[in-house]
């Protein structure tokens, strides 16, 4: 698990900007993988880890070796919690539920979501939910 550095942003990645930046690397939300680490801290669940990797491997086809380096890469990467109550906040989307534990979890400055569903929240216990290319104007990201 990683440690947070002073002034590091707590971000929580929904499982679909995950796929985007993870699957399509030059695509537009490859920009997010620049700041992790530096100003940005990732916060994962087992739950989001699991998601991700079902999601990969089946609608993407990810190799299994692959797959498996990259989340391990992500779990060096991250500040992985585990979320003892999950609220049903969107009772259509249990997996929206899970980001929002892990946000709570782990004490989230954001979510990063493309997701209508969390996006129509707007926050959630303080936290805001924003889309993904607000999120890098927000810390800086573009050039």
């Amino acid at each position: 698990m990683g440690k947070d550095r002073p002034g590091s942003l707590r971000v929580v990645l929904d499982t679909n900007v995950l796929i985007s930046s993870l699957h399509f690397p030059n695509g537009a939300l490859s920009r997010i993988w620049v700041l992790l680490g530096g100003q940005v801290r990732l916060i994962l669940s087992p739950a989001i880890l699991s998601e991700l990797a079902e999601k990969l491997r089946g609608k993407f086809g990810w190799d299994e070796a692959e797959l498996q380096r990259t989340l391990r890469t992500l779990v060096r990467r991250a500040v992985i919690v585990r979320p003892t109550t999950i609220p049903d906040v969107l009772p259509d989307d249990p997996d929206d539920n899970h980001i929002i534990a892990c946000a709570v979890s782990g004490r989230a400055d954001v979510i990063v979501s493309g997701d209508r569903d969390l996006l129509r929240l707007k926050a959630y216990e303080g936290i805001p939910i924003v889309r993904p290319m607000d999120f890098v104007r927000m810390v800086g990201g573009t050039r």
